[in-house]
């Protein structure tokens, strides 16, 4: 009877988010594609979306945080979240050794130990439609796990290459670290946050004149730029084709197997549903934006078809229509509700 229960639960969360707004106009777009229909969305308009969803995620969180306090699982929380994105990358590269040379094994473990903010924002919006509530804090997690994943990208590229690089003797760490830790995306969450955080404190007024614009507009523009993601993703799932069958499992198995051990430390640390799916979703998920600017820089050897693809074209559309709720299904079973 209970699992019973747990299967049509998983159904209905999958349903459910299948048929919400925002991943129709994602199959929206993909379709588009498919068919060769004539929609395009003109270039400036995606990355203002995805600064303004960035900004908003950060700003709404850190006015989150000034309201609940720095105490209880902040810490613990982000400790746990920057060495998770240590990790993962660590046990990606083993598997991904079995079929790849070390530097596309590298470029493809530190995207994947890496996370994907609109993964993180469209899990936020299925917590809202499920009324589940969540802390502000899980934004500071968010803005933290880009730069470890890249880091260990380029120690594992440094540590297991054996042969000559072109300057491999004199990397530039200074300019990594820059570009891992400062590059827009990082830059604009973290800055949102701490703007958020100070404002709710000393300009409640303030705030309260930025609800309209941070609250209002939000989903909307959430499916708007989904509809843009699903024409890039369908286009990069061609290039994933070419790539092979191990990289086309790894891009769907990878992740699930994320979770599944985010789901195990989200209990070690006690948090609570909603908390704990958004752990596994930074946990889950891969970047398409930060890493892989990050990784052609510093490591041109790879591919950027192996990486890219592989986040963009499968990773990023099975989170988004299937993997969060299957994720949520799985922190009602394995974590206990709160007493």
């Amino acid at each position: 009877m209970i699992f019973a229960n747990a299967t049509a639960l998983d159904a209905g969360l999958i349903l459910e988010n299948l048929f919400s707004p925002k991943v129709l106009f994602f199959f929206l777009g993909s379709i588009a594609v498919f068919l060769n229909a004539d929609l395009e969305i003109p270039a400036p308009l995606p990355k203002l979306f995805s600064l303004y969803l960035l900004l908003a995620v950060g700003f709404r969180g850190g006015a989150s945080l000034a309201k609940d306090g720095l105490g209880g699982q902040v810490a613990p929380t982000i400790t746990v979240s920057i060495l998770m994105a240590i990790v993962i990358p660590l046990i990606c590269f083993c598997v991904l050794r079995l079929k790849f040379n070390v530097f596309n094994a590298a470029a493809i473990s530190a995207t994947y130990g890496s996370i994907s903010a609109v993964t993180f924002i469209a899990a936020e919006s299925f917590l809202q439609a499920q009324n589940i509530s969540y802390d502000g804090f899980m934004v500071a997690p968010l803005a933290l796990m880009e730069s470890p994943a890249i880091i260990v990208g380029l120690i594992l590229v440094r540590i297991n290459s054996h042969q000559d690089r072109p300057g491999s003797d004199g990397m530039n760490w200074r300019k990594v670290l820059h570009e891992s830790m400062l590059n827009g995306y990082v830059y604009l969450i973290a800055g949102s946050l701490l703007i958020g955080f100070i404002s709710t404190i000393y300009s409640p007024a303030g705030v309260e004149k930025m609800e309209p614009f941070i609250y209002k507009l939000f989903y909307g523009v959430l499916c708007f730029f989904l509809l843009d993601m699903g024409i890039v993703a369908a286009q990069r799932f061609k290039d994933l084709r070419k790539a092979g069958a191990f990289l086309v499992f790894f891009a769907i198995l990878m992740p699930v197997f994320n979770a599944l051990l985010g789901v195990f430390v989200a209990r070690i640390l006690g948090l609570g549903y909603g908390n704990a799916l958004l752990f596994v979703i930074l946990c889950s998920s891969a970047s398409y934006i930060a890493v892989p600017t990050a990784m052609r820089m510093t490591v041109p050897e790879a591919n950027p078809k192996y990486y890219i693809s592989s986040a963009l074209g499968l990773t990023f559309p099975f989170n988004h229509t299937i993997g969060i709720p299957l994720y949520m299904s799985l922190v009602y079973k394995f974590i206990p509700p709160a007493i």
